[in-house]
This record gives structure tokens, C-alpha cells and sequence, in this order.
């Protein structure tokens, strides 16, 4: 029995009375409670029984409150705590308030979690973070930014819990400039050495893409751990920088940090980009080595990274060694062969997926449809996209609508890729022009094309690569006229083209090349390895095909320039810097030309090499005098 008096209170404790002060009395009235709450079970769902248990002792305790609200199992079971909570005075004690908010939060209950901490007399650095939390983690960015905007104009200081929740919404949102904002905030409240921090802001720069800023954050933490690493790989890979991701891979290991499974899928990832098979071997090795179970995650990484490296035979590999494989890890699988130039495989591949009981989504009807489109398969695509709502309840989208229309663009079949486009339903994008742009500039059909680029450069007036499409068609046209036109048009929008590269990797190092190269070390060589190489191809019957040449000058001068393009320089150096009979890999950042393609035919038969061209669009195997794709790309 209690009795309350100002500063005294009568206890009955072993059938003794005693008079103790209020600070003497606490732990005697927490010991007694945590006595009664240890031997009362209490059941939520149990209405007597909760009126019979809860007994006034209980309702005192915030640790009673807290050892229930871990039992709740959804939002009413937690207003159900909040009421008895309310009942008995409990919300003045910030530790149940802070719990009650915190588990609204957890099941997605914002808008009573918010009515709750809107209405709570103190507020401590926890409160903030949770409701701030909250709503960052359903994705409600604006209350987030709102909340966290009241925390600072109350004269809270933010701390490293707050913090990292609202520029992680920055990174969600890709808001650079609150992004922005919030690291002047980092910086007024002396908190940029912070690790947790620090780590978010690398995260949040890497991902909006200003990947200088997130490196400069990161060379001045003091200590990086893994998932920083992670973070500033990944950043480096999305940025189109992947060799210095796999540069940071390494210093990684170096310095001691042993990278998970995530780590090692942003490795994969990256190696991906990069395109570099010895960097895609020393990854699988390491993998290996380390016994990383080949799960889905890990597995399907590994199929995309082998075949952007050149190798869809190991891609294979790893797809047969797979336990388990999901319909991404299929549709990988199907997609590699598409842009290998193998669609035969690609179709004889879906039906094994079809008996081993998974069926296909968007993703893999895309790669169907594309694998159809770089093989000729122009009935087999065309049954595909007929039948996929029906057969597989799959709606078109525009990826699949762009896919056919470059099925029907490569035959020639313009007309009928007209008309499906005028015919769409869905919203057309830049991607759907592009292709049908493409084919026009294929099947030199200038009318045509022109009514395509308009639409194209209404939606995206900035992209040069499509001003400079435009270019080369009216210039294989002969329009000269509306070729200065359309580069008049680039110089007052500030818009440059994108310069050819074509790397090639030798001796575990990449060596670059650009048209008319003559800044490596071994260029004389280059040169007279390329005058042997012309000298040869000439007696098999090679004529440069000047129409490749999309300038107005005489025709000697385009031999000339095509005589330097930059994927017979890298040709050149292959044969020179690698071992006979050994396969010559290179990758170029644009679609490789005709001339080129033909020079590469040619070189495969003379000098009984294998070259695999990995460009823009796809790859290249050529063997023999025989290309992969059989002249139809």
C-alpha cells in the first residue's frame, strides 16, 4: 500500500510499514515492481486478464511500458499500450514517449507517431532522430526535411543519429543542392569528422554523381570502413570511372579491409563497366579462393561481368555452377548471348527456363527481343512481342516497343516501324527514336530520318550524340549544306561531340587510342605494323570504304583519316605487343564503323587471330573472316 505525501511516503513492504523520502523509495518501489512483473505474464489479446495483471504498481514503471511495446506486433497493439500509457501519466516520462514514437515509426504508423512527438512537452536527441527517421525511411522526404528543419530552428543541436537519415533522403531524391545544404549544417555544428556522418555525405555525392566531391570527403576520413569502401567503389563504377574503382578495390585489400559479399558484387559491378578480362579473372579467383558462396545476388554479377568482358563462355560457366538461379540470373544468361550475337542460344535457352518453372518478367522479354533484333530473327522477335501479354501477362513497355522497332529497322522494314510507333500506346522516349534514327541512317532513308530526329531532339535538345546521328546521315547523303547546319546548331547550344576511344589491353595494363594517334610510346611501330597490315589486306582485295568518312574533303584525305581510325591502331599494337595465335580484345566508346569492320574480318584471316570488339552497341567475335554478327548489325 502507498500513500503520497510531499516528501514522504508510507510503504508496505514484508508486512512492515516504513516513512522513506522520495529518493530513498525508488529503487524499493523499481525492485518491487520488477518482482510483481516478473511473475505476471501479461497478454494483449486477453481482455480479463489485462484488467486482472495490470495493477497499479506495473503502471508506474517505464520499464513495464517499454518490455510491453517489444511484444506489439502491429499499430493497434502499440495505441493499445499508448492509452494505458496516457491513462496513468506515463507520456510525461521521455524514455515511453521515445518508445511509443519509435515503434509507430517501425510499423509505418506516421501520422500517430507525429501526433504523438507534436504533443510532447520535452524532446530530447532521440526524439528528433526517430520522427525524422520515420518519415525517411517510408520515403515521406518532404516531412522529413520538415521535421528536421523544426529540430534545427528549436535549438536542438543535430547529432550523428539525425543527420545521416536526412542526407541519405538527399541521396534518395538525388537533391544536390539540399544535399548541399545539409553539409553546411555538417559543418556549422563541427560534426564533418564524424564517421557515421562523413561516410552518409560520401554516399549521398556518390550517388548524385559528384564523385570529385565524394572522393575529397573520403581521402579526409580518418578511418574508412567497409561500407565506405563499398560506397566510393560504386561511385567510381556508376560514374563511368571504373578503372579507379577497381584501383580503390585493390587498395582496399591492401590496407587490410576484407570485403563481404556486397563489396565483392560493387567489385563485379565495377569490373563490368571497366570490361577488362584480367581484372574479371583476378575477381573470380579471388572469389574462389575467399569460398563466396555463387548465390543469386553474387552469381548473376558475375554472368554480366564475364560477358561485358568478352567471354560468354565463362559467363556460362558460372550460370551452370549456379544452385540456384532466379529469373534475373535467366535473363542475364539470355541477354549476354543477345549482345554476343548468339540469338539462337538466346531462344534455345528460354524454354529450359519455361520447364525449370520460372517465368519470364519485362526484363526478360527485353533481352529475348534484343538478342532477336542483333541476330536477324525478325519472325521469331515478332512472335515474342505478338504473344507476351497473353502467354506471359506481360504489358509492353517502351524498352520492348524500342527493341522491335529496331528488329523491324535492321531488316529495312521502315514503313511497318513507322506505323507501331505512331500506333504505341505507351509514352515514347529518346531510347525508341534513337533506334528508329539508327536504322533510317542504316538503310540511308533521309526523309524518313528527319521527321524522326525532330521528335528526338523535342525530347532531349541537349544530347549531341543525336545532333551528331542527324550529321551523319544528311552527310552520307551528300547534303553538305544541312550537315554545316546542324553543327551550327551544336556550336550555339555549346554542345560538343563525343571523341572515338578504343582501348586494348595488354600485359594486364589498358593502352588508349584515339584517330590519328601518335602519343604512345610505341607509335612508330604502331605505324609500320599498320603499313605491313595495309600492304597485306590490299592483295586479298580490301578497298577503304571512303563513305565511312563523313567529311567534305577529297577522297585521298579520307583514306587517310581512315587509315587512322582508332580501332586499327589498337589492331595494330595487339598483334605487335601480344603473343601469336593469342585472342586480341578492344573496346571502342562508339559504335565501330564499317571500314573498320571489314579491316577487322580481313586481319582475323591474315593473321589467324581472334579479335573480339566490344563497342557501344554490342560485341564483335571475329574469326576467320567471319564476324559474329554476320554483317547484320
Amino acid at each position: 500500500m502507498f500513500k503520497f505525501a510531499d516528501c514522504s511516503l508510507i510503504a508496505s513492504r514484508n508486512g512492515k510499514l516504513g516513512f522513506y523520502t522520495g529518493h530513498v523509495v525508488v529503487p524499493i518501489v523499481e525492485s518491487i515492481i520488477e518482482t510483481q512483473i516478473a511473475q505476471t505474464p501479461i497478454n494483449l489479446h486477453d481482455p480479463e486478464e489485462k484488467s486482472s495483471k495490470y495493477h497499479f504498481l506495473q503502471r508506474l514503471n517505464p520499464k513495464f511500458y517499454i518490455s510491453v511495446l517489444v511484444n506489439c506486433r502491429n499499430p493497434k497493439q502499440v495505441r493499445q499500450v499508448h492509452a494505458q500509457a496516457s491513462v496513468h501519466g506515463m507520456l510525461q516520462n521521455l524514455v515511453v514517449a521515445n518508445k511509443l514514437v519509435y515503434f509507430y515509426s517501425y510499423y509505418k504508423a506516421l501520422d500517430d507517431a507525429y501526433a504523438l512527438f507534436d504533443g510532447m512537452c520535452e524532446r530530447d536527441s532521440v526524439s528528433w532522430s526517430v520522427m525524422v527517421g520515420g518519415f525517411a525511411k517510408v520515403g515521406d522526404y518532404m516531412n522529413c526535411f520538415g521535421t528536421f528543419r523544426e529540430l534545427i530552428r528549436s535549438g536542438e543541436r543535430p547529432d550523428n543519429y539525425t543527420l545521416p537519415f536526412v542526407i541519405r533522403a538527399c541521396r534518395d531524391l538525388k537533391d544536390l543542392q539540399m544535399g548541399r545544404l545539409i553539409h553546411h549544417i555538417v559543418y556549422k555544428f563541427g560534426l564533418v569528422v564524424d564517421h557515421f556522418v562523413c561516410a552518409a555525405l560520401v554516399d549521398m555525392y556518390a550517388k548524385c554523381g559528384e564523385i570529385d566531391d565524394a572522393r575529397f570527403l573520403f581521402d579526409k576520413m580518418q578511418k574508412m570502413d567497409l561500407v565506405t569502401w563499398t560506397v566510393m567503389i560504386g561511385g567510381y563504377a556508376e560514374c563511368r570511372n571504373a578503372n579507379e574503382s577497381m584501383v580503390l578495390f585493390d587498395r582496399m585489400r591492401e590496407e587490410g579491409v576484407v570485403p563481404d559479399k556486397v563489396a565483392m558484387v560493387t567489385a563485379v559491378f565495377a569490373c563490368a563497366k571497366l570490361g577488362v578480362m584480367h581484372k574479371a579473372r583476378m575477381i573470380d579467383d579471388y572469389i574462389q579462393r575467399k569460398k563466396f558462396r555463387l548465390d543469386v545476388i553474387l552469381g548473376t554479377a558475375m554472368i554480366d561481368m564475364y560477358a561485358k568482358c568478352g567471354c560468354v563462355e565463362s559467363a556460362r560457366e558460372i550460370f551452370d555452377r549456379m544452385e540456384e538461379k532466379n529469373v534475373i540470373s535467366w535473363s542475364a544468361m539470355i541477354a549476354a548471348y543477345g549482345y554476343h550475337g548468339q540469338g539462337r542460344k538466346a531462344l534455345d535457352l528460354f524454354p529450359m527456363m519455361l520447364d525449370s518453372g520460372i517465368l519470364p518478367n519485362k526484363i526478360t522479354l527485353v533481352s529475348l527481343l534484343y538478342a532477336c533484333s542483333h541476330a536477324g530473327l525478325v519472325e521469331e522477335g515478332l512472335q515474342f512481342f505478338s504473344s507476351m501479354s497473353e502467354d506471359y501477362s506481360v504489358k509492353p513497355d517502351v524498352k520492348h516497343y524500342t527493341c522491335v522497332v529496331d528488329l523491324l529497322g535492321r531488316a529495312g522494314r521502315l514503313e511497318e516501324a513507322l506505323k507501331l510507333i505512331e500506333s504505341m500506346t505507351v509514352e515514347k522516349d529518346d531510347g525508341l527514336w534513337c533506334a528508329f534514327l539508327g536504322a533510317c541512317r542504316t538503310h540511308k532513308h533521309v526523309a524518313i530520318a528527319e521527321k524522326a530526329a525532330t521528335s528526338l531532339l523535342e525530347l532531349q535538345p541537349q544530347n549531341p550524340g543525336h545532333y551528331v546521328l542527324l550529321s551523319n546521315i544528311f552527310a552520307n547523303a551528300g547534303r553538305w549544306e544541312d550537315v554545316a547546319k546542324i553543327r551550327d546548331l551544336m556550336s550555339q547550344r555549346k554542345l560538343k561531340k563525343t571523341p572515338g576511344w578504343t582501348w586494348i589491353e595488354v600485359d594486364n595494363k589498358s593502352h588508349q587510342f584515339s584517330v590519328g594517334d601518335t602519343t604512345h610510346p610505341r607509335s612508330k611501330e604502331i605505324y609500320e605494323m599498320l603499313k605491313i597490315l595495309s600492304d597485306k589486306l590490299e592483295l586479298f582485295g580490301y578497298v577503304p570504304d571512303t563513305d565511312f568518312v563523313l567529311h567534305d574533303v577529297d577522297e585521298e584525305l579520307k583514306i587517310g583519316i581512315l587509315y587512322t581510325h582508332s580501332e586499327k591502331l589498337a589492331i595494330a599494337f595487339g598483334l605487335m605487343a601480344t603473343p601469336e595465335h593469342t585472342p586480341i580484345r578492344i573496346i571502342k566508346n562508339l559504335r565501330v564503323c564499317g571500314d573498320c569492320h571489314t579491316f577487322c574480318k580481313l586481319v582475323s584471316a591474315i593473321e589467324g587471330r581472334v579479335i573480339i570488339v566490344r563497342d557501344a552497341n554490342r560485341f564483335h567475335h571475329f574469326k576467320e573472316g567471319v564476324c559474329s554478327c554476320g554483317d547484320y548489325w
